[in-house]
């Protein structure tokens, strides 16, 4: 399959490796990469436009957060065993974190997991799931989780307490190589809370931040909006000595 080797490639352009960076005030540490790539530079990039019947499925909110997410992090995944005391997420076991998703490989997994229906079999697979991969897709601080499955090949969605999973058999050959291609870059995972990392504060931290906030085209922040200031209305005068003649 030509997009196999084309994701490939993809792999091994696009993928961020993590760096903790020191900020400046205050001492407290944020996730940053090279070129702050993390963040959407703006640039024009768009989401392929997902299939209705996922939208449906998963509810707007759900793949707003895919379409325009603003990062896109990777972690391994595992079952849970039985006595784990691990860190988890959606109740499976992280077993190490594969990086950061840059916006070009965003959208070759979003076009073909989520925008292309002849990669999904509408047949009920007869094998049982085996988490591989888990794709965290971020917007502000509301995300979507995609869980990739292999050998048993499918992808499944988490949001707000939501479900739903699909047979990706007819593109197996996609899933084989982002396993594979995502496990050479996987690292022990460290929790970011415990780091003091991911702060989901919303306030700039850096000058580089405070210049990805000027270059936005609207505004971030809908309540601050600068609304017409009530005009002054003149006290009423009374009294003889207003009287007009």
């Amino acid at each position: 399959m030509k997009f196999a080797m084309l994701l490939i490639v993809a792999f091994s352009l696009t993928m961020i490796a993590p760096v903790v960076a020191q900020n400046q005030r205050g001492g407290v540490q944020s996730f940053q990469q090279s070129n702050d790539a993390w963040r959407r530079n703006g640039t024009g990039n768009q989401s392929p436009v997902i299939s209705q019947n996922i939208v449906d499925a998963l509810g707007n909110s759900a793949t707003t957060n895919i379409a325009e997410a603003e990062a896109v992090f990777c972690y391994q995944i595992a079952s849970k065993p039985a006595g784990y005391k691990g860190y988890t997420i959606d109740n499976m076991a992280v077993t190490g974190f594969c990086g950061i998703v840059e916006d070009n490989l965003k959208n070759m997994i979003v076009q073909q997991f989520l925008a292309t229906p002849e990669n999904i079999s509408n047949e009920v697979a007869q094998c049982v799931i085996k988490p591989r991969l888990m794709l965290r897709f971020v917007r502000g601080v509301d995300y979507t989780d995609m869980l990739i499955s292999s050998p048993c090949h499918s992808f499944s969605l988490f949001y707000g307490g939501k479900l739903k999973t699909y047979n990706f058999s007819p593109a197996a050959e996609i899933i084989d190589v982002m396993v594979e291609s995502f496990r050479s870059k996987t690292v022990p995972f460290v929790s970011p809370a415990m780091l003091k990392q991911l702060l989901p504060i919303g306030v700039a931290q850096t000058q580089a931040q405070k210049d990805i906030v000027a270059k936005q085209s609207g505004p971030i922040r809908n309540w601050d909006t600068q609304k017409d200031a009530p005009k002054k209305t003149e006290p009423k005068k009374s009294g003889w000595n207003n009287l007009k003649l």
